[in-house]
């Protein structure tokens, strides 16, 4: 377990969780929104990103995280990943956690990627294209129907598929491959 993909709904804990993997076995970690999103929150050119990633997979270990299905699903990441950690919690939980975090970021003026930060105008917008909190409302059961399809397509059959679906389970992985190592 060297190439490891972690993926969930916006809010899910990506990030941490993958910068945890990283350290415990000691490789890169990689956020894919730091490198999708430019300044004033600009999208990477789709050729640049995909041959940004085709870099970074020719690795021999890293911890990705990220849902971009162009560089992920159908793309160098999963094409290059052993393992895909999933995070599947619970749509009440990922609320909870995605309302939190963002309210944090907004009050606290948290600079996110390349100068970027969450605005109440978008937190409150109905359109998920712009607010995080709205996109993960309706992305729950697109991520959810995505990876369980992934799980049992024999495209993915070098992948190990690990859907964890509470913070305790989370832990509990966390802490064996801690033992493991």
């Amino acid at each position: 377990m060297l190439r490891i993909s972690v993926v969930g709904n916006s809010g899910s804990g990506k990030s941490t969780c993958a910068k945890k993997i990283a350290q415990i076995l000691g490789v890169p970690y990689i956020e894919l929104d730091a490198i999708h999103h430019l300044e004033h929150w600009e999208p990477i050119a789709s050729e640049k990103f995909h041959s940004l990633l085709v870099d970074i997979t020719a690795q021999a270990g890293w911890v990705i995280d990220g849902n971009y299905r162009a560089v992920v699903v159908e793309g160098p990441v999963w094409e290059q990943a052993d393992t895909v950690v999933w995070l599947d919690f619970p749509r009440s939980v990922l609320m909870r956690q995605i309302i939190f975090r963002s309210m944090r970021r907004f009050f606290f003026r948290q600079e996110l990627w390349n100068g970027n930060r969450e605005t109440l105008r978008n937190l409150l917008s109905w359109d998920p294209q712009k607010s995080v909190i709205r996109w993960a409302w309706t992305q729950h059961s697109e991520y959810r129907s995505r990876y369980i399809n992934a799980m049992t397509s024999s495209e993915f059959s070098h992948i190990n598929f690990i859907r964890l679906q509470s913070h305790v389970h989370l832990r509990t992985w966390l802490n064996k491959i801690v033992s493991e190592k």
